[in-house]
């Protein structure tokens, strides 16, 4: 369909393709070492239609750190601000989004914000429901709605994948589980968070998710609210101060959009009462974001005047 963004994406995404040359996939999880590094894809949602998409914007891929504002809004649903926020911080970190460090320097010894594996891990420990499977289930019930999708479902070979290489996170865990912030079995919590983290989408996926978070947790059809609206104005404000891990900041200058990445490439862009855009671009930079994918945010945001700030 005629769109007014102009017909210039194509050109976008060939301009951003040559950067994807400069980065690497995340080999660290073998399974996501599969992705073709030159891949760039976009989709961009207006409430009405998918209004335009270009490149590898039907590829299936996971999650990974974007399921992180999914599952902080579903704690909040499930508990309210009070718990989740006894648990986990509301403060940015300049460490890698791995990083145990501020665990050990910080009184209480609680994750600084749920965008980091160690918040991450806090916040899913919260997610309501008797077994991993009712937990899994529920949250896939969210992303199903959130985008539209209802044959969304985790990547199983991903899942295990990370399940199997996941020291570094069962580190986290158990020096959280040593302080109080987590309870129960660390093995469990990490198979939970695995699956959550193998949730496969596509760009148009992601796009219809940021609609919903650009709109203050509505339905596209806006006939009721999936996310309540004080949750989804917490979920973009993370968005905006740490959802780029330790590139927020530069980020926030460059792009002034409300986005959350994962280092299978994906970034999710939510656009305050516009539009949402969901990108793929498996190369990632030295900070674990889609080289391309934030080249192109920057290119969309400079050309239509999308930054917040």
């Amino acid at each position: 369909m005629v769109c007014h963004y102009g017909t210039d994406l194509k050109e976008m995404v060939e301009t951003v393709e040559r950067y994807t040359h400069h980065g690497k996939v995340a080999d660290y999880i073998p399974a996501l070492s599969k992705a073709n590094p030159t891949d760039v894809g976009i989709a961009i949602f207006d409430g009405h239609d998918t209004c335009f998409s270009e490149g590898q914007h039907r590829k299936l891929f996971t999650l990974q750190s974007i399921s992180k504002i999914l599952t902080l809004a579903l704690a909040l649903m499930d508990h309210g601000e009070e718990v989740v926020f006894s648990k986990v911080g509301m403060e940015p970190t300049g460490d890698p989004f791995n990083s145990i460090a501020k665990l050990e320097s910080h009184i209480p010894s609680k994750p600084l914000n749920p965008m980091i594996n160690a918040g991450a891990l806090a916040v899913s420990s919260l997610i309501k429901g008797s077994s991993n499977e009712e937990k899994l289930d529920r949250l896939l019930q969210f992303v199903r709605e959130l985008s539209g999708n209802q044959s969304i479902t985790y990547n199983a070979e991903v899942a295990k994948s990370e399940f199997d290489t996941a020291d570094l996170n069962r580190s986290l865990s158990y020096f959280m589980k040593q302080h109080g912030v987590i309870n129960g079995d660390v093995d469990v919590l990490l198979d939970f968070y695995t699956k959550q983290c193998a949730i496969e989408v596509d760009c148009e996926d992601l796009a219809k998710i940021g609609f919903a978070l650009a709109h203050h947790g509505e339905h596209p059809d806006k006939n009721y609210s999936i996310i309540p609206f004080e949750i989804a104005r917490l979920v973009k404000t993370f968005m905006v101060t740490c959802g780029m891990y330790n590139a927020s900041g530069e980020f926030a200058i460059r792009v002034g959009i409300p986005a959350k990445s994962g280092v299978s490439g994906g970034i999710v862009g939510a656009v305050p009462g516009g539009i949402g855009i969901g990108l793929y671009g498996p190369a990632l930079d030295d900070k674990g974001n889609s080289i391309a994918g934030m080249k192109l945010l920057e290119l969309l945001s400079a050309k239509y005047h999308l930054s917040i700030f």
